[in-house]
């Protein structure tokens, strides 16, 4: 008989979700606006310290969101690091510009600033996505002193890093505009949603107008521009408060998972944990390491598949943009070492960091790999 599956990142429930849930039911706001949206809204943005918020259906569409209010338009170019979630590029396709890829810093893993200040002086880029890689956040005195520089616009994609700081300032509240997502795997969820926030008022009312199909405040329906349907039901919004209520224990329980799995596998020469920039504190929202195969003696893919025998899920870093089928004929500027981002790709591994995972299966998924090595 098998064990019970062990996920990568699964949701974890905090105790209030269902209460407010059920007031949402009861009060028969099952549409995609009402308290619990204007709530979350409110709460969000005082936690990241910002000013105002737009509770969105996805990440993807608070990006998406960004761009068009950034004014990005067919042929403009927008920098994005190579090593990140499809989704921070997809975005740009969706406006037709051009994305140029920036290759990753080995140390932090986020952009490489000499690589990202190339990429600006040859193709004057209209704007930047920074991504938090894994719970990471981008070195933001530095980026924001290069997009000042080079009249360069930044959207912060903090997608993975919700609860993660720089110098003690909440990752997403960097840029003219952040971005967050709470699907299923990130360190709080509402199942599917996001949210776009910024200091900028007319940001997040552009926002929401556009996420509401673009309606006029006509007693009929009139749409001037193009709009969509992106708002977040009243539903989603009424668990995410609850999961915002315990953002700083999911936190503190996936840094201690991280810290278990360096203590227990440090020692293993050819394994070298994803280090923590010296300045900020992420959320290790994921694991990650990569694993030196001539060294370690087995590769990264061996480890994925001797866990999912036993019924646990590993899997690789993302896979690099520039080596995307989709992406193979876009710009890319790499480290000045070597390619950075598609050498993590190659050796890079992640573990199960859900904060649900309890001792005694982090430690069951220790001796997996322990194994592997005698």
């Amino acid at each position: 008989m098998k064990n019970n599956r062990i996920y990568l990142s699964p949701p974890h429930m905090g105790g209030k979700e269902r209460a407010l849930l059920l007031d949402a039911f009861d009060s028969n706001w099952i549409a995609p606006l009402g308290p619990h949206v204007n709530e979350f809204e409110k709460e969000m943005a005082q936690y990241l310290g910002v000013k105002h918020a737009a509770a969105l259906c996805s990440g993807s569409s608070a990006l998406h969101l960004a761009l068009i209010i950034a004014g990005i338009k067919e042929g403009d170019r927008v920098l994005c690091p190579s090593l990140t979630f499809s989704a921070s590029a997809n975005v740009i396709l969706y406006e037709k510009a051009q994305p140029i890829f920036v290759d990753s810093d080995p140390n932090t893993w986020v952009l490489d600033l000499a690589a990202c200040e190339k990429a600006m002086q040859k193709y004057n880029p209209k704007a930047l996505i920074s991504v938090d890689l894994y719970g990471q956040s981008c070195n933001y005195n530095a980026i924001t002193d290069l997009c000042g520089k080079y009249n360069v616009l930044l959207i912060e994609d903090a997608a993975e890093a919700l609860g993660a700081d720089f110098k003690s300032k909440k990752c997403g509240s960097f840029g003219e505009m952040g971005i967050l997502s709470f699907n299923g795997n990130k360190i709080i969820t509402t199942s599917g949603g996001g949210m776009l926030v910024s200091n900028n008022e007319e940001y997040v009312k552009k926002a929401r107008f556009l996420a509401t199909q673009a309606r006029e405040s006509e007693l009929h329906y009139e749409h001037k521009e193009l709009g969509y349907n992106y708002r977040m039901s009243n539903l989603l919004a009424a668990v995410g408060r609850g999961q915002l209520e315990v953002i700083d224990d999911r936190v503190s329980k996936r840094r201690s998972i991280f810290n278990q799995y360096k203590k227990a596998l440090s020692h293993v020469d050819g394994f070298t944990f994803m280090q923590e920039a010296d300045y900020g504190k992420s959320n290790r929202w994921l694991t990650t390491l990569t694993v030196n195969e001539k060294v370690v003696g087995i590769s990264r893919t061996q480890i994925i598949d001797a866990l999912e025998k036993e019924n646990i899920e590993a899997r690789p870093v993302w896979k690099p943009m520039h080596m995307q089928p989709l992406y193979k004929k876009c710009e890319y500027i790499k480290s000045d070492v070597q390619d950075v981002s598609a050498e993590l790709f190659e050796n890079g591994l992640c573990l199960p960091s859900g904060s649900s995972l309890s001792e005694g299966d982090q430690g069951r998924i220790i001796d997996i790999i322990l194994s592997l090595m005698k």
